[in-house]
């Protein structure tokens, strides 16, 4: 069994790696409460769009960099969640621009029961339900 923790960082390889990244995400939350992915400059609330953002991610961005800082975990028996700092990087492909944030992650985890989307990470119970990526600004 996978922990939280091995979650968020097998997420953060899958970025690097270009990987799809859609089956880290559950259908639902907690009483089918819809899954919410906020990024730099976005927010999809439902499992599909979550899915469909992270499918046009993957196939318009290439040369991830994702340089964790500072990730804290804590899990209990159903629920987790996670903050960290994270230097991302990466090339949008279909402009040809590179971007690079100074990021604050945080999310939530829920544990799923044995065998959903089991596949889909080797075995892994754990699936984000919510998680925030933004930029510190300075005002």
């Amino acid at each position: 069994m996978t922990t939280a923790r091995g979650i968020v960082e097998a997420y953060y390889a899958a970025l690097r790696a270009g990987d799809p990244l859609a089956h880290f995400f559950a259908e639902a939350g907690a009483s089918d409460a819809p899954v919410v992915k906020f990024g730099i400059s976005e927010r999809l609330v439902g499992a599909e769009a979550v899915r469909e953002g992270l499918r046009t991610q993957t196939a318009t961005t290439a040369d991830w960099t994702v340089d964790s800082d500072a990730l804290h975990v804590t899990e209990r028996e159903c629920h987790a969640w996670f903050s960290d700092l994270v230097r991302l990087e990466w090339t949008d492909t279909q402009r040809g621009v590179e971007h690079a944030f100074d990021t604050r992650w945080s999310g939530t985890l829920e544990r799923h029961l044995a065998g959903e989307n089991a596949a889909d990470t080797g075995g892994d119970d754990w699936r984000f339900v919510g998680m925030h990526v933004s930029t510190a600004r300075t005002f």
